[in-house]
């Protein structure tokens, strides 16, 4: 009798057929003998749940096609949800896990606003809810987090989450193009949406850091509690200043613990300058790359694709591999436990260095105002760079260095010299520098 169940094949069901889903469905019914040799069971792909399933879509076969999701969740061992958005993802996840099924999905809106009440129903049910795929495409980032790292203590993650946004950056550094340059040309290659909003504007980036903040702390973070800023303001005049530093710009996902308050953890998105001597700043065109802090296993570095049909499609397998591993088994893997609590901390509180860029009038005593202005505020000034506009010789440009700081100091120092001083243009520009 033992004998018959080991080899009864697990049947699983396909939520979308995009193209991760279309990745994942060939990968299933190409090599069934290497997946079976792999787990120890076949698997059997039972059905594809799509909105529309008498289109034809190539190599996949229409018999395997239904719009009948909730039947199809009900009959499969492993549920693979590919589909994305909120809605009905959510319900049909809950309702897999009702049914004793895991689940494998990519879905990271959905776990970035409801991660908490998937991770609690997964373990109440004793099955799996395994996601690599939902961060970072095909790089191994969630298993070390989950499992590789969990008997150390994470101090910070920062990566390159959003391959579209990397693109953009690097066309700007390499080539001297104006943003709307640069997402012309991602969208003509396939790398931005007609609507690349959730990409240029960080929402992508956002859900992310809130599923990586999670496993790293071990406490809920939603994509709501992330501080969340865009690239669209950056300027070619930023990047060009930047490389004159010795920095380039990217977009970059950081979650970590207060400096000495390891009792709050500081979430967030925004450009920032990363030093042309730190991993992050090798990265190029639509790479993803996660970096990693511990206290016992120091740096460590994650780098690879982090979008498209073929990687997002391993990912999945990847996960799909194990969960069916454990069901042979008849375990489960680890739990997601937020045990910790810690509570997100508002930006305000969270500590970089910033470099400050300021239009002011060239005329003796203006420097000193201004550096008055941030010892008011506690920002203290480790360097500054002045060069004359072209064309007006009145006026000069101010680059400013800061030490560490708390981000609200800074803020508040930016608010007043914008409104207190009329030496000082309103043109004024922030960006934060992470990795030193």
């Amino acid at each position: 009798m033992n004998d018959v169940v080991l080899t009864e094949p697990l049947r699983v069901g396909l939520l979308g057929c995009g193209v991760v889903g279309s990745q994942v469905a060939r990968l299933l019914l190409e090599k069934p003998e290497d997946l079976e040799a792999r787990i120890g069971r076949p698997l059997d792909l039972v059905g594809i749940g799509v909105r529309h399933p008498d289109a034809e879509r190539e190599g996949i076969p229409l018999d395997l096609l239904t719009g009948d999701t909730a039947a199809l969740v009900a009959r499969a061992d492993i549920v693979v949800e590919v589909m994305g958005g909120l809605e009905p993802a959510r319900s049909l996840i809950l309702a897999a896990f009702e049914h004793g099924a895991s689940v494998v999905t990519a879905n990271k809106a959905l776990l970035a606003a409801h991660g908490p009440e998937l991770y609690g129903a997964a373990q109440r049910a004793g099955v799996d809810l395994y996601f690599e795929a939902a961060v970072a495409g095909a790089i191994p980032i969630i298993r070390p987090l989950r499992e590789s790292l969990v008997g150390d203590e994470i101090l910070s993650v920062m990566g390159i989450v959003n391959g579209t946004t990397n693109y953009i950056l690097d066309r700007m550094t390499a080539d001297g193009l104006s943003f709307g340059q640069a997402l012309a040309q991602a969208q003509e290659l396939g790398y931005a949406e007609a609507d690349p909003t959730a990409d240029i504007e960080g929402y992508d980036a956002a859900a992310k850091a809130s599923i990586l903040a999670s496993l790293a702390f071990h406490t809920e973070v939603c994509g709501a509690d992330v501080h969340r800023e865009g690239i669209t303001t950056v300027t070619p005049e930023d990047i060009a200043q930047a490389a004159g530093l010795g920095y380039v710009v990217k977009l970059l996902a950081v979650a970590t613990l207060l400096d000495g308050d390891a009792e709050r953890v500081s979430v967030r998105v925004h450009p920032a300058l990363v030093p042309m001597s730190h991993p992050l700043a090798t990265v190029r065109g639509p790479y993803n790359a996660v970096f990693v802090e511990s206290r016992n296993a120091g740096r460590l570095m994650f780098s690879g694709p982090g979008a498209g049909g073929a990687p997002t499609g391993s990912a999945v397998m990847g996960d799909l591999v194990t969960v069916a591993r454990n069901r042979a088994r008849g375990a489960a893997g680890p739990a997601m436990t937020p045990y910790t609590h810690r509570p997100v901390a508002e930006v305000g509180d969270a500590k970089t260095s910033s470099y400050i860029s300021l239009q002011v009038k060239d005329a003796p005593g203006v420097l000193a105002k201004v550096a008055g202005v941030f010892a008011k505020h506690g920002v203290s000034i480790s360097a500054v760079r002045q060069t004359q506009l072209d064309g007006d010789p009145l006026t000069a440009n101010l680059g400013i260095m800061t030490h560490v700081a708390r981000d609200a100091q800074v803020a508040d120092t930016l608010t007043e010299l914008r409104t207190a001083s009329q030496a000082v243009s309103s043109h004024i520009r922030r960006i934060r520098i992470e990795g030193e």
